[in-house]
């Protein structure tokens, strides 16, 4: 199931707070992402929560710093447009590794399927304040003309939705095809985080099987 956190804060969470919440609402992929931080910010953090994921059996992700992944031995990276090009980086880590690839167009797709990409973030959906330097919204019909391309060149790559999606969003987006969602603040938003967590998993899990 490809249904990922993405790790944010608040004035009233942490990072590993947020990551804390959503391993409990039964999330069991996580992408810690901590665009500000230093370096030694963001590894003392990897530290912290890669063993709370992976108690959990959960998959644990770093956002740009393949690095800082490593040395905190989490299980994969995630990698921007102006990050470590996702070829070279396959290269250091070989095949067990999981890589994550930022896309907005099916032309960076399938750039990140040659490159050995595991997967690729695509998006935004809609606006999100949760990121910065955002490319064009996609909408629905964006995710549509992706999916399609992808088919006519027999590209199997996972296409996860992100950028401003919330629960009701979910059964709408799976129907163009993409194979998986990620979130951040509408789950932090939330009254109970950790509820809205099991909510959007249960809404994802039924519109998988129907």
């Amino acid at each position: 199931m490809m249904l990922q956190f993405i790790s944010h804060f608040t004035e009233k969470f942490s990072y590993v707070d947020s990551i804390r919440m959503a391993l409990k609402g039964g999330c069991r992929w996580i992408q810690l992402r901590m665009k500000d931080a230093t370096t030694l910010e963001l590894y003392e953090t990897a530290l912290e929560v890669v063993p709370l994921c992976h108690e959990a059996g959960a998959t644990i992700i770093i956002d740009d710093r393949l690095d800082v992944a490593l040395a905190a031995k989490a299980d994969g990276v995630h990698l921007g447009q102006k990050d470590l090009p996702i070829d070279k980086a396959r290269e250091i880590v070989g095949p067990g590794f999981i890589i994550g690839g930022t896309a907005n167009t099916f032309e960076q797709v399938k750039a990140h399927a040659i490159a050995g990409a595991n997967y690729v973030g695509c998006g935004p959906f809609r606006f999100t304040t949760t990121k910065q330097g955002l490319a064009p919204v996609l909408g629905l019909e964006g995710y549509r003309h992706i999916v399609e391309r992808m088919k006519e060149e027999g590209i199997s790559l996972p296409v996860v939705a992100i950028g401003g999606i919330t629960n009701e969003d979910i059964p709408q987006l799976l129907r163009t095809g993409v194979t998986g969602i990620a979130l951040s603040g509408s789950v932090l938003r939330a009254t109970d985080p950790t509820e809205e967590m099991r909510k959007i998993i249960n809404t994802y899990k039924q519109e998988w099987i129907n």
